[in-house]
């Protein structure tokens, strides 16, 4: 099927911006005429033209009767930029074929309709499946105003993140190492608790062969005991965002507001996953990678505030009862009430595993 053809096209072109365009979508768009590519775009950055404009503009007088594909509903409303289903009736295509339609209420069928009441033929639900499965932390932003999370975790063979002495370095190769520092890039932010910070003192920026986007970085410290020389407070390649209880230090606080670092200090004593991930909405972070130890996971697992879990397991044993494994706490006592997961994918990265896992969706 072409139609299927092109609008892969259209996401391959998503999926090279995925990460970059927040608190937007990522968008591809191609426009078709009597059989030939003639324009193609993406959005590239909140704020600047959307994918059905870059496309649009590369076409080129070819728009007037063409095809377009379009792997989200255009929007019909003002934003920061103007309605990209009236630039469609303005540029007199013909057809528009779209894969997922907006959940967002500002848009949701809105401009579907105006289409069609221009005369404009459209057409959805091409390749739906993949553009959905692109576009989800999107949806669930929309839908929830709360990051779509994806917890991440290396462990050997036999479920173990260190050995019993604590030593960590290295569990995975190099491959699968540069994998994690691709999903930070397409990221929005990057989430670990003081304990990681003061045991391992980590930059938790990307580095990649040809650079990357840093994601925000956002510490857990109950009591603000994060040390004013650690990395991620120095290092100002990304923003650094600290996130405290209601009766932490408030000489701390200052100490840290006055080198730029951006405290939140939450109405309890305690730190709620489901708080955090409320105020990181009101941010503007649309998708949080938490690269947490056992009891930052085991937060986030008991109070299912995860949509996917990423697990990177290296073909080595290291056995040990006193050995950490990637989610501590109490855990679970009944086997029948363990939190379902499903297998999306597995992939081999040099010597390692890579397994894609979502939270199985109830009913």
């Amino acid at each position: 099927m072409m139609n299927e053809h092109y609008m892969k096209l259209a996401l391959t072109l998503a999926e090279g911006v995925k990460g970059q365009t927040s608190p937007n979508p990522p968008v591809g768009a191609v426009v078709v005429k009597e059989g030939r590519v003639v324009g193609m775009g993406a959005h590239l950055k909140a704020g600047e033209g959307h994918a059905e404009v870059h496309a649009l503009n590369d076409a080129g007088d070819e728009a007037i009767g063409a095809d377009v594909y379009v792997t989200l509903e255009p929007c019909s409303h003002y934003g920061k930029t103007p309605p990209c289903a009236d630039l469609l009736i303005a540029c007199k295509v013909k057809r528009v074929y779209i894969a997922a339609v907006d959940p967002n209420p500002q848009v949701s069928g809105r401009g579907i309709r105006k289409l069609q009441e221009a005369g404009i033929e459209v057409f959805t639900g091409i390749c739906e499946k993949e553009a959905r499965s692109l576009l989800e932390p999107f949806f669930h932003f929309i839908q929830t105003n709360t990051p779509f999370v994806t917890m991440k975790t290396a462990i050997t063979a036999d479920g173990k993140t260190a050995a019993y002495t604590g030593h960590s370095r290295w569990i995975t190769s190099e491959q699968a190492r540069e994998d994690v520092h691709l999903i930070r890039h397409q990221h929005d932010a990057i989430l670990v608790g003081v304990n990681t910070v003061l045991q391992d003192n980590p930059l938790l920026t990307t580095r990649l062969p040809q650079g990357g986007k840093h994601p925000i970085r956002i510490i857990l410290d109950t009591q603000l005991r994060i040390p004013l020389e650690a990395n991620v407070i120095i290092n100002k390649e990304a923003e650094t965002i600290v996130v405290c209880g209601y009766d932490a230090s408030n000489v701390k606080e200052q100490e840290l507001s006055n080198i730029g670092i951006q405290v939140i200090r939450l109405q309890q004593s305690f730190i709620s996953v489901k708080n955090v991930l409320m105020e990181l909405g009101k941010q503007g972070i649309m998708t949080l990678l938490v690269e947490g130890g056992s009891e930052v996971n085991a937060s986030f697992f008991q109070e299912r505030s995860f949509q996917q879990l990423l697990i990177y397991m290296a073909p080595k044993l290291i056995g040990g009862k006193l050995a950490p494994t990637a989610f501590g706490g109490e855990g679970l006592p009944l086997m029948n009430e363990a939190i379902p997961l499903q297998f999306e994918a597995v992939e081999l990265l040099g010597p390692d595993l890579k397994i894609t896992a979502s939270l199985k969706k109830e009913g």
